[in-house]
């Protein structure tokens, strides 16, 4: 999908591809960093996407090939987090924005076509995976802005995806990993030549689509719950799991496996 965002104005776009949506930060004149108006977008629209019916897979990009999401737009800093009690109200809108990401049933991929610093870290720690170019840089610059970075979205998210040594490495240095780096210490999931990570993004979101929807429900919920599982979360993860027992999807999906033909699925 080729994005022109010279006639599109609003700073958030939302493409439906059936079976994916596209979500696009379009702020590429400032590297696409996240104003107020984009976390709050993102915690309004995402809700949608969760319950379309023809959506299976979120792919979520910043706009051009500079930058993903180039952190916090500092320049509202001023007048939206100028003390900690203004910094508390940011942080519910920016928790809302990556609660609504990581909370939706349907597989997410950010697709890291750039820079990726603070606030984008966030971001893509909310997403299921992480497809970079080989250009991109990851940093989380927090320390050099004296603010500390949120925890939960945050440095509970980083650690559980690369450790504590790592998460050390990146929260206290502030330095940038590149591609790579990232790639070796389990930040991102495949990094890819920059002309080609919006079609190898594609057919892996289009391959990945063609699973039973209740079965990438159940799964990304499980593995969500497998970080921080309790009684209550375990219980409704295994409802999950019973339900794609119960479901049409499970008896097409046998049928379909011995009749040797694609299964097609309805979410049912």
């Amino acid at each position: 999908m080729t994005i022109d965002v010279t006639d599109q104005q609003s700073e958030l776009l939302i493409s439906i591809e059936a079976p994916l949506a596209w979500v696009v930060i379009n702020r590429p004149a400032s590297r696409n960093a996240l104003n107020l108006a984009v976390w709050r977008g993102l915690a309004q629209q995402l809700p949608g996407l969760d319950t379309h019916p023809e959506v299976r897979v979120v792919v979520l990009r910043g706009a051009g090939d500079e930058a993903f999401l180039a952190g916090a737009d500092i320049t509202e800093f001023p007048a939206a987090r100028g003390d900690a009690a203004m910094a508390a109200e940011y942080e519910r809108e920016t928790h809302a924005a990556l609660e609504a990401l990581a909370g939706t049933s349907k597989p997410v991929i950010a697709m890291i076509n750039g820079l990726c610093f603070g606030g984008g870290c966030s971001v893509a720690l909310a997403c299921d995976l992480r497809f970079a170019a080989d250009h991109a840089r990851l940093a989380i610059p927090a320390a050099r802005l004296g603010l500390a970075y949120p925890f939960a979205h945050g440095v509970q998210s980083l650690v559980d995806l690369v450790g504590p040594a790592h998460a050390a490495d990146m929260l206290f240095s502030a330095r940038a990993l590149d591609a790579e780096e990232a790639l070796r210490i389990g930040l991102v999931n495949r990094v890819v030549p920059r002309d080609t990570l919006e079609a190898v993004t594609r057919d892996y979101a289009l391959r990945m689509a063609q699973g039973a929807p209740l079965s990438l429900a159940a799964h990304k919920a499980a593995i969500r719950t497998a970080r921080h599982a309790t009684s209550a979360s375990t219980a409704q993860v295994e409802a999950r799991i019973a339900r794609c027992f119960d479901s049409a999807d499970y008896q097409e999906g046998v049928a379909a496996f011995l009749a040797k033909r694609p299964p097609r699925f309805t979410g049912r």
